[in-house]
């Protein structure tokens, strides 16, 4: 079974959100998608979400380093970032 911290992006501290959110695989992680994942994060005390999270769990779905996100996948994730740190605030 691949481990969170196998996927490009996911080190221990943000494997260890996503496991206290209760996603614990890597299919859990592809199916609930970067952004709900995020929202889940937000909830946790301390949760230290930022842009980066966001775009470091899309690229760890795509498998790819989150640098190598596309600017069309990068522009959707910051319009819902900023979305979401509007209504947390």
């Amino acid at each position: 079974m691949e481990l969170l911290t196998d996927l490009p992006n996911i080190g221990k501290t943000l494997a260890y959100k996503l496991k206290s959110i209760g996603i614990t695989s890597v299919s859990e992680l592809k199916s609930i998608g970067s952004k709900q994942a995020l929202i889940k994060i937000s909830t946790l005390e301390n949760s230290g979400v930022c842009l980066n999270m966001l775009f470091a769990i899309e690229g760890a779905i795509q498998g790819i380093r989150w640098h190598g996100l596309n600017n069309a996948d990068k522009e959707d994730l910051k319009l819902f970032y900023h979305s979401l740190k509007k209504n947390l605030i």
